[in-house]
This record gives C-alpha cells, sequence and structure tokens, in this order.
C-alpha cells in the first residue's frame, strides 16, 4: 500500500473514532442522568429457583424454571367475568328545562375469576361484581355462562359465584400459602384488558403486606408478576398448579403494571369461601387481646390488654406479652397476626408462642368469634343478637346497638338496645353486615333504617 494511502486510510479511522467518541459522550451527557441501567453479570444470571420446602413431599427447590405443566393446569380455570350495572346519574338534559331529572345507565365491568370446584363454584374479588344486576362468565373456550352470586365479603374483597355448565369443569386445588416463601417462583393467570387467559410469571417478593388506606389491614402476598386491569380476581399459583392466593390489586401511578401486585392469600380466600357457603356470612375469629403498637421495631406483636373472660385470658396469656408465632407461622407484625386469624374459625385452637421475661412461652388459645362491630360514620357500635335475644324479640337477624353517638338517634332517644332489623329494606342479619351497609353509605340517596325498640316496637328514622 502507498504511504498516500496509508495516510488515507489512517484518517478515515481517525474522524470515525472520533464520531464515536462524540457520539458516546453526548449519549453520557443527555442521557445517563435519566435513567437507571442495570447490569448483571454473566456468573450472576444463572437461575436458581429456590420455592417452598416443608418437607420432601413439598420440596421443589430442584425444579427448572419451567412453567408449562403449571400454565397448562391453570389456564382453563381461570374464567373472564363480566358484570353489568345499573347506575343513576344527573341528566344534563334537565338542566335546560328547569328540572332535576336523572337518567339511568348501563355500566359494563370485566375482571378474572377462578374456578375452585368441578361443578362450577368461581371465587373472585368482591370489587369486580360489586352492585351487578347481571353476571356473565366466559371460559377460556369462549363459551359464556350466567353467573349467580353466592356470596361477598366486602372487606376481604373476595365474592363466590356459581355456573351450571351441566357438565365438570376444570379446576384449581388449593395449596397452602402459609407454606410459600420470599423468592419463591408463581404464576399470574387472569384476563388483562378483555384478553382470554393469560400467563405472567414472577417471585413472591414479599408476605404479610398491608396496604395503606385499607382499613381491615390484611395479610396480603406481594409479588412481581405482571397484574394489569382484568387481572383482578384472577389466579397467583404457584409451580405445581396449586392456587395460593386470588390476585386483587397493583402498586401503580398509572393504572397499569408498575412492578409489584398485591394477592389475598389462598388460606383466608377459601376460609372465607366455607363461611359463605356453611353461614351466609364470615365468622370473624379473635384472640381476645388488645394490641400495643407504641414499639414500631418490636420484632412480634405486644399484648396492651386482656378482654375480661377472653379465652386469651383463660389460656394464660398476660398483658405485656408478645407474641412471636401462631401454629408454626411467624408473626413478625400486626397483619402476620391479622391474616392468621383472618384465616381461622371461632372455636379453633391455635398454639400463640409468646415472649415473656426472655422466655418462649406456649400457649393453646381457644379463638372467639368477633360479635362487635363499628359503624364510624353513624357514630354507632354493633353486636350479632344472641339466640336468646331474637327469641324474646320474635325475629331471626338484627344488629344490636350497644353504644351511640348519633345526633339524630339522641335527638329520638334512640341508643342502646335497640335493634337494627332493615336499612333501606334491606333484612339485616348480623351486625357486620349492618355496620357494612352503613359504612358505605354516600349521602347522596335518603337513608331508611328500621329499629326495634326494647320493647319490641317498630320506629322508622330516615336521613
Amino acid at each position: 500500500m502507498s504511504q498516500k494511502h496509508m495516510k488515507k486510510l489512517l484518517g478515515i479511522l481517525g474522524v470515525a473514532f472520533l464520531g464515536g467518541a462524540v457520539a458516546l459522550g453526548g449519549y453520557k451527557l443527555l442521557l445517563e442522568d435519566n435513567q437507571t441501567i442495570v447490569r448483571v453479570q454473566e456468573e450472576d444470571s444463572v437461575p436458581v429457583v429456590r420455592t417452598s420446602y416443608t418437607n420432601p413431599i413439598m420440596n421443589t427447590s430442584s425444579m427448572p424454571t419451567n412453567f408449562t405443566e403449571a400454565a397448562e393446569s391453570t389456564v382453563h380455570a381461570v374464567v373472564h367475568v363480566k358484570n353489568t350495572a345499573i347506575r343513576t346519574q344527573q341528566d344534563p338534559m334537565s338542566f335546560f328545562f328547569g328540572g332535576r331529572g336523572t337518567r339511568q345507565y348501563e355500566q359494563v365491568g370485566t375482571g378474572s375469576g377462578v374456578i375452585i370446584s368441578p361443578d362450577g363454584y368461581i371465587v373472585t374479588n368482591n370489587h369486580v361484581i360489586e352492585g351487578a344486576k347481571d353476571i356473565e362468565i366466559t371460559l377460556n373456550n369462549r363459551k359464556k355462562y350466567k353467573a349467580s352470586l353466592i356470596g361477598a365479603d366486602k372487606n376481604r374483597d373476595i365474592a363466590l359465584l356459581k355456573i351450571d355448565a351441566g357438565k365438570d369443569l376444570p379446576n384449581i386445588p388449593f395449596g397452602n400459602s402459609d407454606n410459600i416463601k420470599i423468592g419463591e417462583w408463581v404464576l399470574a393467570v387472569g384476563n388483562p384488558y378483555n384478553l382470554t387467559s393469560t400467563v405472567t410469571a414472577g417471585i413472591v417478593s414479599a408476605k404479610g403486606r398491608d396496604l395503606e388506606g385499607n382499613r381491615n389491614i390484611e395479610s396480603f402476598i406481594q409479588t412481581d408478576a405482571a397484574v394489569n386491569p382484568g387481572n383482578s380476581g384472577g389466579a397467583l399459583v404457584n409451580t405445581r398448579g396449586e392456587l395460593i392466593g386470588i390476585n386483587t390489586a397493583i402498586s401503580s401511578r398509572t393504572g397499569s403494571f408498575i412492578g409489584y401486585s398485591f394477592a389475598v392469600p389462598s388460606n383466608i380466600a377459601k376460609k372465607i369461601i366455607d363461611d359463605l357457603l356453611e353461614f351466609g356470612s364470615v365468622q370473624e375469629a379473635i384472640l381476645g387481646i388488645g394490641v400495643d403498637s407504641s414499639d414500631e421495631e418490636l420484632e412480634g406483636v405486644k399484648i396492651g390488654s386482656m378482654e375480661e373472660g377472653s379465652e386469651a385470658l383463660r389460656a394464660g396469656l398476660k398483658e405485656g406479652d408478645v407474641i412471636v408465632k401462631v401454629n408454626d407461622v411467624k408473626i413478625a407484625k400486626f397483619s402476620d397476626l391479622k391474616g392468621q386469624l383472618t384465616a381461622k374459625r371461632p372455636g379453633e385452637y391455635v398454639a400463640v408462642t409468646v415472649k415473656r421475661d426472655g422466655e418462649d412461652l406456649i400457649k393453646k388459645v381457644k379463638l372467639s368469634k368477633r360479635v362487635t362491630f363499628r359503624a364510624y360514620r353513624f357514630g354507632l357500635e354493633l353486636k350479632d343478637m344472641t339466640a336468646k335475644e331474637l327469641k324474646k324479640l320474635g325475629i331471626d337477624g338484627g344488629a344490636k346497638i350497644t353504644k351511640s353517638n348519633n345526633k339524630v338517634f339522641e335527638y329520638y332517644n334512640v341508643g342502646a338496645g335497640y335493634v337494627i332489623t332493615q336499612i333501606n329494606a334491606v333484612k339485616i342479619t348480623s351486625a357486620s353486615q349492618a355496620a357494612e351497609i352503613l359504612e358505605n353509605y354516600t349521602g347522596k340517596q335518603r337513608m331508611s333504617v328500621q329499629l326495634m325498640n326494647p320493647s319490641g316496637q317498630t320506629e322508622v328514622y330516615r336521613f
């Protein structure tokens, strides 16, 4: 090559090198401060699956990250849920004619559901079907069925539906959500954006999460499996295809998935379903203690008070004890304890491990039924009626007022001892039902409350 050509080639290479350096510098100047670059070293990218390990049967630590079997066994048991509700709004045209007319219109919402038995029982979220006059289920094979609502629990956001398909349906068996481990692989199966059953994968990011603004603190499973609008009520399953949660919420500023989602643990969902089938309402179990939450750094739940005559007192628990386990499940914070109690029934016995004076003590405690509920908006404390009280008044359900700070009721001398029997023509069967209806009152419509006074006479008040 001649010296002239060599100089020309070196000049071209120099310009190219300089251009690359300028481009790289421009990229760093313009973009580097606005992006987070995550680098994974090659040796750290080998898949390592750590899942539940409780005994040799449950050991899946050696399973590859292949979810095809779990996906195939669950995708046909997850359904699309369409609800149609009738809404009322102010008629904009009435303004021009000096009226205050309203108009009704249909509002359609969608979500997901999980078939849990071959005869067509389906679990979903309460918010998916709340207020619906018509519920339609679409299976993964596109066949559609009308569904009936068996029962719902708004506080835990669980509802139970039933369809009659005339044949056995694919279903997902319940797993034990207490056995899941942080870091365990899970699949989220649902119908986002009105698509047919869609499967996404992730890991369990945390357990025992309570969501900000949720008055009924629960013990949610947090996962990074992608969950989007329409996934609500869908299945969270482990790699064995067992149902370990019902996908309920996402953490997002945009309304779409940005990294985390939350599921009601399967143990809680199953207990709620069993209660709805057997009793028609949820039976809440309590220990009979008050909680001292003054020490935020304390690991465990400190007992602040003992209810007089409670089963916990009889079992030997004391004020100042720190609960660190229920059965074999570690209790690090109140939501852990709440989650364990929500998954249990009144009358069950639990082994409560407490720390007292540096020692671990185990007390066997019989759980009691929660009978007192508060309707904060109306300033009322309500309790369930005993069989003796119902028989005396000749009624088969109601919510007894034990305390009242309601100005309207006080004006008419309505207070402790009165029994709420109907709210807006809805028959009241329990204190929890009455409290829920009163708490959800928005004030946009008049409310009618029917009560029975201690003498057995019926009184009606309107708000």
